[in-house]
């Protein structure tokens, strides 16, 4: 088999003629990190560095852990040596998903073959330049490529998604809509909390420096994102906690927080599992679905932190995390009123989340998301799911991508990796060839466009 070619990761004849029928299919891809500004300015990118790593924080890991200096990577180098330390130990990555996908991008985007190796930087880095160069290469073209119909950013309840409205009137044969990321309403015991508190004031003009205030002006964001097309919220948190909480519980644990004292962790879980309620009955009125994206560890290694921030590749993953008891309030209040989507990032809790599915049908599996995203992990979730709750129900792919090439390659990746799960099926006979066309259909455009409301 040559090296992504046709019948990449497609092992049978079933799998070929499934990924036939839904290779072309359009891309909703509803979370991304994308950057909006870029796609509504559309100036393009100068070179291959910028186009493939300089956001792409799953390449930084590698490079360093591949002994790269930290200079070539997020440094102030230029980006041409930054390339070229990448190409040196990028034959290191194979194995690795992200070896698939630039690669992939290089074929598909830029219609070059060659691997990329020490001895091909300098040749890569001069064609690509020439291609970017052309206006077919912006951003906007190339999500017309791509055939991206739905794209879903991340973005802040503070956000004045002014570059979404012009999206809307300026941006043609793609849909960019708003997602509602409350991460840093419900943090109070991180340091930057107090400051959110008074950007979220500055947004809104609502006094927040009471819990009502506070509260009545969250809601107020929600309505800005909702009017503008918003179809979900999104809350990324390390240990999920919900709980029946009541309203003076969550102003006291609001008063001490804004005044800087000291949480315990009963008032902190109390707090956040107040705003999981709020931000549940926020998103059942309006239609959206409630996303979670459950336990990764995040900035565990302190130096990177301290160095670069966050979003630096010093994230982990673990399984100390509790789900069964912590998400049953939660489900329960909102069963049948608001879809939810689960996703985990250690694969241990798809058993969990897998059976809470199957028990509540308005609560869905989310992709194999961040260590997962590779065939092995991405054909290991379908399977689990197809046999423990309905694979029929799962909510096909997101990019999760900072980068905006990214989303060819990594759809691509997920509906051959789905084709070939699909496939073996229908080659031992478990299902029927016409349905198994169904369901890979329904997985790749149908699921989530039902799901979302898109």
């Amino acid at each position: 088999m040559s090296f992504l070619g046709e019948d990449y990761l497609l092992e049978t004849d079933a799998a070929r003629e499934l990924y036939d029928e839904i290779a072309d299919l359009p891309i909703v891809d509803a979370h991304t990190h994308v950057d909006v500004a870029e796609i509504v300015e559309n100036d393009g990118w100068n070179d291959i560095w910028e186009v493939e790593a300089a956001t792409d924080h799953y390449v930084w890991a590698l490079m360093r852990n591949c002994g790269v200096d930290e200079e070539l990577i997020t440094g102030d180098a230029p980006n041409r040596e930054k390339w070229n330390a990448l190409a040196e130990v990028f034959p290191r990555f194979a194995g690795n998903p992200t070896y698939e996908w630039v690669h992939l991008d290089l074929q598909r985007r830029f219609g070059i073959e060659k691997s990329i190796s020490a001895d091909t930087a300098d040749e890569i880095w001069t064609e690509t330049r020439t291609q970017l160069a052309d206006d077919d290469m912006r951003p906007q073209q190339l999500l017309e490529a791509m055939n991206v119909e739905i794209v879903g950013s991340t973005d802040d309840p503070t956000d004045d998604l002014e570059y979404h409205e012009r999206a809307a009137e300026e941006v043609s044969g793609v849909d960019i809509v708003p997602t509602w990321r409350a991460d840093r309403a419900v943090k109070i015991d991180r340091p930057e909390w107090i400051a959110f508190v008074d950007e979220l004031e500055s947004a809104t003009g609502i006094s927040a420096d009471e819990f009502d205030g506070f509260c009545e002006a969250l809601a107020a964001t929600h309505d800005y994102f909702d009017e503008r097309g918003c179809r979900a919220s999104d809350l990324g948190i390390e240990q999920p906690t919900s709980r029946p909480v009541s309203e003076r519980r969550a102003r006291d644990v609001f008063r001490t927080g804004l005044a800087g004292g000291s949480l315990s962790e009963r008032e902190i879980g109390d707090f956040q599992a107040f705003l999981l309620e709020f931000v549940g009955e926020l998103n059942a009125e309006k239609g959206w679905v409630t996303q979670l994206h459950i336990g990764p560890v995040r900035n565990y290694r302190d130096d990177l932190f301290d160095r670069l921030g966050p979003a630096a590749g010093g994230d982990i993953s673990t399984g100390d995390v509790e789900l069964a008891d912590s998400l049953e309030h939660f489900v329960n209040r909102f069963d049948g009123e608001t879809e939810m989507v689960l996703y985990t990032i250690d694969p241990t809790h798809y058993p969990t989340i897998a059976t809470m599915a199957r028990v509540f049908p308005n609560v869905t599996i989310g992709p194999a998301w961040w260590f997962n995203d590779s065939p092995f992990g991405m054909e290991h979730q379908l399977e689990y799911v197809g046999t423990v709750d309905l694979l029929s129900q799962h909510a096909g792919m997101v990019s999760d991508s900072r980068k905006l090439l990214s989303y060819g390659s990594r759809f691509e990746m997920f509906r051959r990796s789905l084709s070939n799960v699909v496939g073996k099926q229908v080659d031992r006979g478990q299902i029927p060839m016409d349905v198994a066309r169904d369901l890979v259909e329904r997985l790749a455009y149908e699921r989530p466009n039902e799901l979302y409301g898109f």
